[in-house]
């Protein structure tokens, strides 16, 4: 189900431009684009995830509606900007989806939103987070609102790359570029914004590798970095097949364990709250309308819990990456910290009984793996056992 994210916070001080970590460049553009210095009716935000594509297109939008001009257009103070960072401005949608794809009705619906006038003096804004999940005849609604905008209609849409948008509809957009920040930026945003402590702050930041949410939830929380502990740990394991199905069994058990984390207290919220609008708690009995009601909550629940679950999977991918990446780092003696450098002992016993060649073509199964459970919806389990087995070092596999 698309929804409005009405969740978000706003900060207690500074401008809209806070969030946005180490995106000078993107920051100078969009001051410019406010102050109408390039000012366009849509425009596609693309960086990797956890640069920050939704954060920069919620702060343009505070921006374009702020009460104040010149510098201080964006100033997080007053009454529209904190709004539209709350997620509570009449003319702002921030719309993401929970399922796998936005399809056509969803995205028609949206459209006859947009054209209608804005309630304030200046922009009706919808911003769309995940557009790449935009169906082919959901595109193609879209397209008609992109060609022909209402006067004060402004579209931001967010994509990983320009190859995840449409062609007709990314030529008719601005692009936005986003980049990974550093570590370093990183970790100063933690400490500065979160209070996060400095040590700690650096780990989160490595660990992360530049992804703003990731390394926020690996700061505050003991319990996620341990379970990155344990997937960081699964390489220097692999010595036999066992323990190749073991570590499979492992990475998908750490990966349902932070998937139901993130999904358990929202899932009981929306019950309560069906429950609450169908008078289930106060009558104690359920009108005729309430079964349909839930069968349709529990099925948006469940497809909801099959892509947090591939989410949190997949950035376990990433994670044993940077393992491999490390090992690559030590056996060729670059130079710059480890992604890793809490378990340097297992990073450096990989580039001893390997080469970098071959730790690049265990770089290359983890990415097949990756491509076969979010683009061709193989069984987790599957690509996850075929994959630790390609990783165990081939003198291993034959002894």
């Amino acid at each position: 189900m698309t929804a409005l994210r009405d969740g978000r916070s706003a900060p207690s001080a500074g401008t809209v431009w806070d969030a946005l970590v180490g995106q000078r460049r993107t920051i100078e553009a969009l001051r410019a684009a406010a102050d109408g210095q390039g000012m366009s009716h849509s425009f596609l935000f693309t960086g990797p995830p956890g640069s920050g594509r939704s954060n920069a297109a919620v702060a343009f939008a505070a921006a374009l509606q702020c009460e104040r001009t010149g510098d201080e257009r964006g100033c997080g103070v007053c009454h529209e900007c904190h709004t539209v960072l709350a997620g509570s401005h009449a003319d702002v949608a921030v719309i993401r989806t929970e399922r796998l794809s936005i399809g056509v009705d969803e995205m028609r619906d949206l459209v006859r939103r947009s054209a209608l006038a804005p309630v304030g003096r200046r922009w009706q804004i919808m911003i769309v987070e995940d557009a790449d999940r935009l169906t082919e005849r959901a595109w193609n609604a879209l397209l008609k609102a992109i060609e022909e905008p209402a006067d004060r209609t402004v579209w931001m849409l967010c994509a990983p790359t320009v190859e995840d948008v449409l062609p007709t509809i990314r030529s008719r957009c601005r692009l936005v570029t986003l980049t990974t920040p550093t570590a370093e930026d990183v970790a100063a945003f933690l400490v500065r914004v979160d209070g996060v402590d400095a040590a700690v702050a650096s780990y989160a930041a490595r660990a992360s590798q530049g992804h703003i949410g990731r390394a926020r939830a690996l700061a505050r929380d003991e319990a996620t970095r341990n379970r990155r502990r344990e997937v960081v740990a699964l390489p220097a394991r692999l010595v036999s097949l066992r323990a190749c199905m073991e570590a499979a069994t492992s990475l998908s058990e750490v990966a349902k364990q932070e998937a139901e984390v993130m999904t358990g207290e929202l899932d009981a919220r929306e019950k309560a709250d069906l429950d609450s609008a169908y008078g289930v708690v106060e009558r104690g009995r359920r009108p005729r309308e309430y079964a349909p009601a839930l069968r349709d909550l529990e099925k948006d629940q469940k497809t909801r819990a099959k892509r947090r679950h591939l989410d949190v999977v997949d950035r376990g991918l990433m994670d044993l990456v940077s393992v491999y990446r490390d090992a690559i780092a030590v056996a060729t003696g670059a130079r710059g910290p480890l992604i890793n450098e809490e378990i340097r002992g297992d990073v450096e016993l990989l580039a001893r009984v390997s080469t970098p060649e071959a730790n690049l073509r265990r770089i290359s199964a983890i990415f097949e793996a990756r491509e076969q459970m979010l683009e061709f919806n193989v069984q987790p389990m599957l690509a996850l056992e075929s994959m630790m087995v390609a990783l165990v070092a081939p003198e291993v596999r034959a002894g």
